[in-house]
């Protein structure tokens, strides 16, 4: 199955539905004040700098089962601070009055063309 929300009618509004609960959300969590980019970036890299502490402290992950109590831990931790990426540049996109959909469109066709050109990553 081939899914690409850019000519997929559909998916996209699906994307686009799910995108628009997200930042709704959001807004009802941290209210409708809009950050410009400068503070934007400060918040960005403090939760870069969370990931960073996170490989420090707890190195190659994710762990296994067979770690038991501290694996789910661990974990959760690290879906958290993935998560806090992902749904505050949802809110973050919308501050700078950005559509989030084009944003994607543009990642999705850099990322494609990186993949394509055989250069190491």
């Amino acid at each position: 199955m081939r899914i690409d929300m850019r000519d997929q009618p559909m998916i996209r509004e699906d994307v686009r539905d799910g995108l628009t609960a997200l930042r709704i959300q959001a807004r009802q969590i941290w209210g409708y004040k809009r950050h410009p980019l400068d503070e934007i970036v400060v918040r960005l890299v403090v939760g870069v700098g969370d990931l960073a502490r996170f490989v420090r402290d707890h190195g190659l992950l994710p762990l296994t089962p067979s770690h038991g109590a501290v694996a789910t831990t661990v974990n959760d931790e690290l879906k958290k601070e993935l998560g806090n990426i992902i749904f505050s540049t949802i809110r973050w996109i919308d501050d700078l009055g950005l559509d989030v959909l084009e944003c994607l469109d543009l990642a999705i066709e850099a990322q494609e063309k990186f993949a394509s050109s055989g250069r190491p990553r």
